[in-house]
């Protein structure tokens, strides 16, 4: 899988609903301009991976819409707490939010909008290993989004449906996926999707053990991600070569890189900070016995 903070940018597909005008009163319209603005700053939040902030703006959001029954601002601030909810692990909440972003939905005739949450309830099948069920769901709303032209969201979905032919096997077609969606993130204008997309056919060339591939395209996404200074993506790329050097037995560069990692970890408090301190002392651990026995043989040379 993916890392998490990755996986938490493509949330952010679920992007709030057009609101129809309404002739509510003026308390009511406050509420709404409250509602809109608590998710703007909870998406602000969501973006920076400070989760429990973006929660508690939505939370308040909610309330907001519950009390103007403005259906459509109710839809867009659900898809938002579904997004949260779903990145922070708690899969049933954000399968209830997402179920009723998909009744409303379904009422206002929003065939684009019940891509984009067919696509997200697809995410939580995914997260959970449940890659048949998170197919069915990433098939479905391929023929929306195949329907409504809707170029971004497919660019991000074959990605997805890349993922889950990774994980059961299917490296010709991962790769095809990958592609695919390559080739709309370049037409979008998307750097960051294109550099994802060569970490994500790195990863697995990985798997199949193509070592000189899997390197070439790590290599590729971490100077898109420079170029552009994203610093996730540039971690991103950073810990698929960590790994590759590893594999390769390259321990030297791995640990090099892996402290990188270990410090865009730090600033960002991610969630995986823990685990690569240990794999990194786990290196160094590697790296100094590896000098040892070196020193030992030449002494006895």
């Amino acid at each position: 899988m993916e890392p998490r903070f990755l996986q938490a940018q493509k949330r952010l597909l679920n992007k709030p609903l057009p609101r129809l005008p309404n002739r509510l009163t003026t308390s009511m319209t406050l509420k709404n301009g409250l509602s809109e603005e608590l998710n703007r700053q909870g998406n602000e939040h969501f973006g920076r991976g400070h989760y429990t902030d973006a929660y508690t703006c939505y939370a308040k959001a909610l309330e907001c819409d519950r009390l103007t029954g403005d259906q459509r601002a109710l839809a867009a601030t659900l898809g938002n707490l579904g997004n949260i909810c779903a990145v922070s692990g708690r899969r049933q909440a954000a399968q209830t939010y997402y179920q009723e972003v998909l009744e409303l939905q379904k009422i206002f005739g929003d065939e684009k909008g019940i891509g984009t949450t067919l696509a997200n309830l697809g995410n939580l099948r995914a997260d959970a290993g449940e890659w048949d069920r998170a197919k069915a769901y990433y098939l479905e709303a391929l023929d929306l989004m195949m329907k409504t032209h809707d170029e971004a969201a497919k660019a991000v979905l074959f990605s997805d449906l890349g993922l889950i032919a990774r994980e059961q096997g299917q490296f010709h077609e991962a790769i095809a996926y990958y592609e695919k969606s390559m080739l709309l993130m370049r037409r979008l204008g998307n750097d960051g999707g294109v550099a994802d997309a060569w970490r994500m056919m790195g990863r697995t060339f990985l798997l199949q053990k193509r070592f000189d591939d899997a390197v070439a395209c790590g290599q590729t996404s971490q100077s898109i991600a420079e170029r552009f200074r994203d610093e996730l993506r540039t971690g991103g790329a950073r810990y698929l070569l960590a790994d590759c050097y590893e594999a390769m037995g390259r321990v030297e560069e791995a640990a090099q890189l892996l402290e990188l990692v270990v410090a865009m970890d730090r600033k960002y408090q991610l969630p995986k900070l823990e685990e690569n301190i240990r794999r990194l002392h786990t290196l160094r651990e590697r790296l100094s016995n590896d000098a040892s026995q070196e020193a030992a043989r030449e002494s006895h040379g």
